[in-house]
């Protein structure tokens, strides 16, 4: 019902499943997640009131909840809480100095307000934690495109595929840098003199 629009009728439904198990964290951010889509439709601060605590009930379950850190981060900086949203990721990263995840969120703030360097700290920060994150792997390829560097920018997202195949963006930006990094094959004249090309990777003909 959420997904097809029925925000009224998923938030009925989430009730139900709270009052089921009260102590689930899921059903916290399902209503907040609910409740924050229906606050923006109708431009109901009501709503967004309800979302924020939904939000917070659902991270008193469960200090690690990384879909419910990026959804309260999201609303805090729609209401020009900006720097609420960044004290309420650096407190997660500060509680949870073994969370990737923590990073991750906090570095995508702050790509989301050109602090670029910043960014890139906190996403290499996650890799120390965790080498094979495929998010951080793809934002951190994100930031390497965005200035400019391909060829890195190419490695970072083909390690991150590597460590998960279903992530189609990441593929599409592969494919596509692919097209620009490449040299454009090179075409022996009839009769001309043909040459040898070594694999980079191997060294081998």
């Amino acid at each position: 019902m959420f997904e097809q629009g029925h925000y009224q009728g998923a938030i009925q439904r989430f009730q139900q499943a709270m009052a089921t198990d009260p102590n689930n964290a899921d059903g916290y951010y399902n209503l907040a997640a609910a409740y924050h889509r229906t606050g923006k439709l109708n431009n109901k601060q009501e709503d967004l009131d309800q979302a924020e605590s939904f939000y917070n009930q659902c991270l008193d379950h469960d200090l690690d909840h990384r879909d419910c850190y990026r959804g309260l981060a999201v609303l805090l900086v729609e209401q020009q809480r900006t720097e609420e949203a960044f004290r309420l990721l650096e407190g997660w990263s500060s509680r949870s100095p073994t969370s990737a995840a923590a990073r991750v969120e906090l570095a995508r703030l702050a790509e989301e307000f050109g602090r670029f360097e910043q960014a890139k700290e906190h996403l290499l920060e996650a890799l120390t934690i965790d080498p094979y994150d495929a998010r951080a792997l793809a934002a951190l390829g994100r930031l390497h495109e965005t200035a400019g560097n391909q060829t890195q920018a190419l490695a970072d997202y083909e390690r991150s595929l590597w460590h998960d195949r279903f992530q189609p963006e990441v593929a599409a930006r592969i494919s596509s840098l692919r097209a620009a990094v490449s040299p454009a094959p090179m075409v022996t004249p009839l009769g001309g003199t043909r040459t040898v090309n070594i694999n980079p990777a191997t060294g081998r003909l």
